[in-house]
């Protein structure tokens, strides 16, 4: 298995227009510097009022297939 850490920020207003299918990946860079990208589905139980906002740690299989993720802070 593999994993990526990312922090991220997005606003309440942007999610919304990933909820609705207007954008359907997220495009961010991991801590150490890498370009990644993910399905923003996958963000939706950590979703606020406010946004997401935090550390994640993203889990992928050796093929590339996304495998769970969790809040670091």
């Amino acid at each position: 298995m593999q994993d990526i850490i990312v922090n991220l920020n997005i606003s309440a207003e942007k999610y919304k227009l990933l909820y609705q299918g207007v954008a359907q990946t997220v495009y961010t860079r991991t801590l150490d510097g890498k370009s990644v990208q993910f399905p923003a589905n996958i963000l939706r139980p950590f979703l606020l009022r406010d946004g997401i906002k935090g550390v994640f740690r993203i889990i992928f299989d050796n093929k590339g297939k996304f495998q769970g993720i969790e809040k670091l802070s």
